[in-house]
Protein backbone atom coordinates (compact mmCIF):
# COMPACT_ATOMS: atom_id res chain seq x y z
CA UNK A 1 0.00 0.00 0.00
CA UNK A 2 1.52 3.31 -1.08
CA UNK A 3 1.73 6.18 1.39
CA UNK A 4 -0.29 9.30 0.67
CA UNK A 5 2.79 11.29 -0.44
CA UNK A 6 3.98 8.55 -2.79
CA UNK A 7 0.47 8.18 -4.17
CA UNK A 8 0.21 11.91 -4.89
CA UNK A 9 3.53 11.85 -6.73
CA UNK A 10 2.31 8.90 -8.76
CA UNK A 11 -0.92 10.73 -9.60
CA UNK A 12 0.96 13.85 -10.77
CA UNK A 13 3.18 11.69 -12.94
CA UNK A 14 0.17 10.02 -14.58
CA UNK A 15 -1.65 13.31 -15.20
CA UNK A 16 1.47 14.75 -16.83
CA UNK A 17 1.86 12.03 -19.47
CA UNK A 18 -1.66 12.06 -20.96
CA UNK A 19 -4.14 14.84 -21.85
CA UNK A 20 -6.97 13.32 -19.75
CA UNK A 21 -7.83 10.34 -17.55
CA UNK A 22 -11.17 9.06 -16.34
CA UNK A 23 -11.51 8.50 -12.62
CA UNK A 24 -11.82 4.77 -13.25
CA UNK A 25 -8.64 4.63 -15.32
CA UNK A 26 -6.66 6.42 -12.63
CA UNK A 27 -8.08 4.17 -9.93
CA UNK A 28 -7.15 1.06 -11.92
CA UNK A 29 -3.63 2.29 -12.71
CA UNK A 30 -2.95 3.32 -9.10
CA UNK A 31 -4.74 0.26 -7.63
CA UNK A 32 -6.98 2.36 -5.39
CA UNK A 33 -10.68 3.18 -5.26
CA UNK A 34 -12.28 5.99 -7.26
CA UNK A 35 -13.09 7.70 -3.98
CA UNK A 36 -9.38 7.74 -3.14
CA UNK A 37 -8.63 9.27 -6.55
CA UNK A 38 -11.11 12.07 -5.94
CA UNK A 39 -9.60 12.78 -2.50
CA UNK A 40 -6.09 12.82 -3.94
CA UNK A 41 -7.12 15.20 -6.72
CA UNK A 42 -8.51 17.55 -4.07
CA UNK A 43 -5.17 17.38 -2.20
CA UNK A 44 -3.25 18.22 -5.40
CA UNK A 45 -5.44 21.28 -5.91
CA UNK A 46 -4.65 22.40 -2.36
CA UNK A 47 -0.93 22.05 -3.18
CA UNK A 48 -1.28 24.35 -6.17
CA UNK A 49 -1.75 21.95 -9.07
CA UNK A 50 -4.45 23.12 -11.48
CA UNK A 51 -6.44 19.94 -12.15
CA UNK A 52 -9.59 20.40 -14.24
CA UNK A 53 -12.41 17.86 -14.18
CA UNK A 54 -15.36 17.05 -16.46
CA UNK A 55 -18.60 15.72 -14.91
CA UNK A 56 -20.41 12.57 -15.98
CA UNK A 57 -19.49 8.90 -16.33
CA UNK A 58 -17.10 9.64 -19.20
CA UNK A 59 -15.64 12.73 -17.61
CA UNK A 60 -12.17 12.80 -16.21
CA UNK A 61 -9.24 14.77 -14.91
CA UNK A 62 -6.53 16.73 -16.70
CA UNK A 63 -3.81 19.22 -15.90
CA UNK A 64 -4.72 22.61 -17.33
CA UNK A 65 -2.26 23.53 -20.12
CA UNK A 66 -0.29 26.73 -19.89
CA UNK A 67 -0.43 27.07 -16.10
CA UNK A 68 2.59 27.34 -13.83
CA UNK A 69 3.43 23.94 -12.43
CA UNK A 70 4.79 23.16 -8.96
CA UNK A 71 8.04 21.18 -8.90
CA UNK A 72 8.27 18.71 -11.78
CA UNK A 73 8.27 15.03 -10.86
CA UNK A 74 10.48 12.76 -12.97
CA UNK A 75 11.38 9.14 -12.50
CA UNK A 76 15.01 8.01 -12.76
CA UNK A 77 15.00 7.29 -16.48
CA UNK A 78 13.14 10.52 -17.31
CA UNK A 79 15.55 12.62 -15.23
CA UNK A 80 18.53 11.00 -16.94
CA UNK A 81 16.99 11.55 -20.39
CA UNK A 82 16.38 15.24 -19.64
CA UNK A 83 19.94 15.70 -18.34
CA UNK A 84 21.46 14.06 -21.43
CA UNK A 85 19.25 16.16 -23.71
CA UNK A 86 20.22 19.41 -21.97
CA UNK A 87 23.89 18.45 -22.12
CA UNK A 88 23.76 17.93 -25.86
CA UNK A 89 21.76 21.13 -26.39
CA UNK A 90 24.33 23.15 -24.46
CA UNK A 91 27.31 21.68 -26.31
CA UNK A 92 25.80 21.67 -29.79
CA UNK A 93 24.00 25.01 -29.74
CA UNK A 94 20.85 23.31 -31.02
CA UNK A 95 18.58 25.69 -29.08
CA UNK A 96 20.47 28.85 -29.95
CA UNK A 97 20.53 30.05 -26.32
CA UNK A 98 23.15 27.69 -24.91
CA UNK A 99 23.32 29.50 -21.57
CA UNK A 100 19.74 28.57 -20.72
CA UNK A 101 20.33 24.89 -21.44
CA UNK A 102 23.55 24.92 -19.44
CA UNK A 103 21.90 26.65 -16.48
CA UNK A 104 19.02 24.16 -16.50
CA UNK A 105 21.45 21.24 -16.66
CA UNK A 106 23.44 22.64 -13.75
CA UNK A 107 20.30 22.94 -11.60
CA UNK A 108 19.14 19.45 -12.53
CA UNK A 109 22.49 17.83 -11.73
CA UNK A 110 22.49 19.46 -8.31
CA UNK A 111 19.28 17.66 -7.31
CA UNK A 112 19.84 14.33 -9.06
CA UNK A 113 20.32 11.34 -6.74
CA UNK A 114 23.96 10.24 -6.55
CA UNK A 115 23.31 7.09 -8.56
CA UNK A 116 21.94 9.16 -11.45
CA UNK A 117 24.75 11.70 -11.18
CA UNK A 118 27.24 8.85 -11.43
CA UNK A 119 25.47 7.46 -14.50
CA UNK A 120 25.50 10.85 -16.19
CA UNK A 121 29.19 11.19 -15.36
CA UNK A 122 29.84 7.81 -16.98
CA UNK A 123 28.04 9.02 -20.11
CA UNK A 124 30.11 12.22 -20.17
CA UNK A 125 33.25 10.10 -20.11
CA UNK A 126 32.01 7.74 -22.83
CA UNK A 127 30.34 10.17 -25.27
CA UNK A 128 32.42 11.77 -28.00
CA UNK A 129 30.96 14.69 -29.90
CA UNK A 130 32.31 15.51 -33.34
CA UNK A 131 33.91 18.96 -33.12
CA UNK A 132 32.40 21.56 -35.41
CA UNK A 133 34.65 23.32 -37.92
CA UNK A 134 37.71 21.61 -36.46
CA UNK A 135 37.39 23.52 -33.19
CA UNK A 136 38.74 22.00 -29.95
CA UNK A 137 36.00 20.58 -27.75
CA UNK A 138 35.48 21.50 -24.11
CA UNK A 139 34.67 18.67 -21.69
CA UNK A 140 31.10 18.74 -20.40
CA UNK A 141 32.28 18.38 -16.80
CA UNK A 142 34.60 21.39 -17.12
CA UNK A 143 31.81 23.47 -18.63
CA UNK A 144 29.52 22.62 -15.71
CA UNK A 145 32.20 23.47 -13.16
CA UNK A 146 32.75 26.87 -14.78
CA UNK A 147 29.01 27.50 -14.94
CA UNK A 148 28.66 26.57 -11.25
CA UNK A 149 31.39 29.04 -10.27
CA UNK A 150 29.68 31.81 -12.28
CA UNK A 151 26.28 31.02 -10.81
CA UNK A 152 27.56 31.01 -7.24
CA UNK A 153 29.65 34.15 -7.79
CA UNK A 154 32.73 32.78 -6.09
CA UNK A 155 36.48 32.74 -6.46
CA UNK A 156 37.97 29.65 -8.09
CA UNK A 157 41.47 28.25 -8.57
CA UNK A 158 41.98 27.38 -12.20
CA UNK A 159 44.66 25.37 -13.99
CA UNK A 160 45.01 26.85 -17.48
CA UNK A 161 47.16 26.30 -20.56
CA UNK A 162 47.55 29.30 -22.85
CA UNK A 163 47.83 29.45 -26.66
CA UNK A 164 51.59 28.76 -26.46
CA UNK A 165 51.03 25.70 -24.28
CA UNK A 166 52.32 27.33 -21.09
CA UNK A 167 50.63 25.98 -17.95
CA UNK A 168 49.66 28.19 -15.01
CA UNK A 169 47.48 28.11 -11.91
CA UNK A 170 45.63 31.29 -11.07
CA UNK A 171 42.86 32.55 -8.81
CA UNK A 172 39.93 34.06 -10.72
CA UNK A 173 36.61 35.62 -9.78
CA UNK A 174 34.13 33.80 -12.01
CA UNK A 175 31.66 36.03 -13.88
CA UNK A 176 30.17 34.66 -17.11
CA UNK A 177 30.39 32.00 -19.83
CA UNK A 178 30.12 33.19 -23.45
CA UNK A 179 29.45 30.97 -26.45
CA UNK A 180 30.40 32.46 -29.83
CA UNK A 181 28.93 29.66 -31.95
CA UNK A 182 32.39 28.16 -32.35
CA UNK A 183 33.88 28.16 -28.87
CA UNK A 184 33.09 28.63 -25.18
CA UNK A 185 34.88 31.43 -23.33
CA UNK A 186 35.14 31.94 -19.58
CA UNK A 187 35.07 35.59 -18.46
CA UNK A 188 36.57 36.25 -15.04
CA UNK A 189 38.60 38.77 -13.06
CA UNK A 190 42.22 37.69 -12.67
CA UNK A 191 42.92 38.27 -8.97
CA UNK A 192 46.70 38.64 -9.25
CA UNK A 193 46.54 41.06 -12.18
CA UNK A 194 43.42 42.86 -10.98
CA UNK A 195 41.91 42.93 -14.47
CA UNK A 196 39.16 41.28 -16.47
CA UNK A 197 40.27 38.44 -18.70
CA UNK A 198 38.79 35.96 -21.16
CA UNK A 199 39.87 32.32 -21.15
CA UNK A 200 39.12 29.66 -23.72
CA UNK A 201 37.13 26.99 -21.91
CA UNK A 202 38.78 24.16 -23.87
CA UNK A 203 42.14 25.22 -22.38
CA UNK A 204 40.91 25.03 -18.79
CA UNK A 205 42.36 21.84 -17.30
CA UNK A 206 40.92 22.02 -13.78
CA UNK A 207 38.62 24.24 -11.74
CA UNK A 208 38.63 24.11 -7.95
CA UNK A 209 36.06 26.18 -5.99
CA UNK A 210 37.42 28.06 -3.00
CA UNK A 211 34.09 28.78 -1.33
CA UNK A 212 34.97 32.47 -1.12
CA UNK A 213 32.13 34.68 -2.34
CA UNK A 214 33.10 37.77 -4.35
CA UNK A 215 31.34 41.07 -4.90
CA UNK A 216 31.86 42.87 -8.18
CA UNK A 217 31.91 46.65 -8.24
CA UNK A 218 30.25 48.72 -10.94
CA UNK A 219 30.66 49.24 -13.78
CA UNK A 220 30.73 45.60 -14.83
CA UNK A 221 32.12 44.72 -18.26
CA UNK A 222 30.06 43.44 -21.19
CA UNK A 223 31.17 39.76 -21.38
CA UNK A 224 30.30 39.39 -25.08
CA UNK A 225 32.23 42.55 -25.95
CA UNK A 226 35.28 41.38 -23.99
CA UNK A 227 35.26 38.06 -25.87
CA UNK A 228 34.80 39.78 -29.24
CA UNK A 229 37.76 42.08 -28.64
CA UNK A 230 40.01 39.33 -27.34
CA UNK A 231 39.22 36.86 -30.12
CA UNK A 232 39.49 39.51 -32.83
CA UNK A 233 42.84 41.04 -31.92
CA UNK A 234 45.07 38.46 -30.40
CA UNK A 235 47.33 36.93 -29.69
CA UNK A 236 48.19 36.85 -33.42
CA UNK A 237 51.47 37.05 -35.33
CA UNK A 238 50.02 39.58 -37.80
CA UNK A 239 47.37 42.25 -37.26
CA UNK A 240 45.81 43.87 -40.33
CA UNK A 241 43.77 47.07 -40.50
CA UNK A 242 41.34 47.32 -43.40
CA UNK A 243 38.70 49.83 -44.45
CA UNK A 244 35.36 48.67 -45.82
CA UNK A 245 33.29 51.30 -47.69
CA UNK A 246 30.08 50.18 -45.97
CA UNK A 247 28.26 51.14 -42.73
CA UNK A 248 29.03 49.30 -39.50
CA UNK A 249 25.94 47.07 -39.69
CA UNK A 250 26.88 45.79 -43.16
CA UNK A 251 30.55 45.38 -42.20
CA UNK A 252 29.56 43.16 -39.28
CA UNK A 253 27.74 40.86 -41.69
CA UNK A 254 30.91 40.48 -43.76
CA UNK A 255 33.35 40.26 -40.85
CA UNK A 256 31.73 38.98 -37.59
CA UNK A 257 32.55 40.65 -34.29
CA UNK A 258 34.42 37.51 -33.19
CA UNK A 259 36.77 37.85 -36.18
CA UNK A 260 37.47 41.59 -36.27
CA UNK A 261 37.36 44.68 -34.07
CA UNK A 262 35.17 47.32 -35.73
CA UNK A 263 34.97 51.11 -35.51
CA UNK A 264 32.93 53.46 -37.65
CA UNK A 265 34.81 55.71 -40.08
CA UNK A 266 32.00 58.13 -40.82
CA UNK A 267 28.46 57.04 -41.64
CA UNK A 268 29.38 55.01 -44.74
CA UNK A 269 32.65 53.27 -43.90
CA UNK A 270 34.07 50.95 -41.24
CA UNK A 271 37.65 50.25 -40.17
CA UNK A 272 38.27 46.69 -39.01
CA UNK A 273 41.28 45.15 -37.25
CA UNK A 274 41.75 41.45 -38.02
CA UNK A 275 44.39 39.12 -36.60
CA UNK A 276 45.97 36.12 -38.28
CA UNK A 277 48.89 33.72 -38.14
CA UNK A 278 50.50 35.07 -41.35
CA UNK A 279 50.18 37.75 -44.01
CA UNK A 280 49.33 35.06 -46.55
CA UNK A 281 46.54 33.67 -44.39
CA UNK A 282 45.05 37.12 -43.76
CA UNK A 283 45.18 37.98 -47.47
CA UNK A 284 43.44 34.71 -48.27
CA UNK A 285 40.67 35.54 -45.79
CA UNK A 286 40.25 39.10 -47.09
CA UNK A 287 40.16 37.82 -50.66
CA UNK A 288 37.39 35.37 -49.73
CA UNK A 289 35.16 38.20 -48.51
CA UNK A 290 34.50 39.19 -52.14
CA UNK A 291 33.81 42.77 -51.08
CA UNK A 292 35.56 46.09 -51.81
CA UNK A 293 38.16 46.98 -49.19
CA UNK A 294 41.45 48.81 -48.70
CA UNK A 295 44.31 47.47 -46.60
CA UNK A 296 45.60 50.29 -44.42
CA UNK A 297 48.34 48.22 -42.75
CA UNK A 298 50.62 46.34 -42.83
CA UNK A 299 52.36 46.40 -46.21
CA UNK A 300 52.91 42.64 -46.15
CA UNK A 301 49.18 41.91 -46.16
CA UNK A 302 48.53 44.52 -48.86
CA UNK A 303 51.25 43.07 -51.09
CA UNK A 304 50.00 39.53 -50.60
CA UNK A 305 46.45 40.61 -51.48
CA UNK A 306 47.71 42.37 -54.63
CA UNK A 307 49.64 39.26 -55.62
CA UNK A 308 46.52 37.13 -55.37
CA UNK A 309 44.55 39.69 -57.37
CA UNK A 310 47.17 39.75 -60.14
CA UNK A 311 47.21 35.95 -60.30
CA UNK A 312 43.43 35.83 -60.64
CA UNK A 313 43.48 38.55 -63.33
CA UNK A 314 46.23 36.78 -65.28
CA UNK A 315 44.44 33.45 -65.12
CA UNK A 316 41.25 34.99 -66.52
CA UNK A 317 43.15 36.87 -69.27
CA UNK A 318 44.74 33.59 -70.38
CA UNK A 319 41.34 31.91 -70.43
CA UNK A 320 39.89 34.61 -72.70
CA UNK A 321 42.63 34.31 -75.37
Amino acid sequence: MLSTSARLLRLVSLLAVRPAWTCGELAERMEVTERTVRRDVARLRELGYTVDSDPGPWGGYRLRPGTRMPPLILDDEEALAVAVGLREAALSGALGGDQAALSALLKLRQVLPKRLGDRLGDMDAAFVQTPRSGEPQVAAGTLLELAAACRRGERARMAYRDWEGRASVRDVDAYRLVHTGRRWYFVARDVARGEWRTFRADRVERVQPTGRAVEFTEPLPDPALLVSRASATGPYAVLATVRLPVPMEQALRSVPATVGLHRADGPDATVVEIGGSSAEGLARYLFSLATPLRVLAPDSVREELLRRTRELTAANEEAST
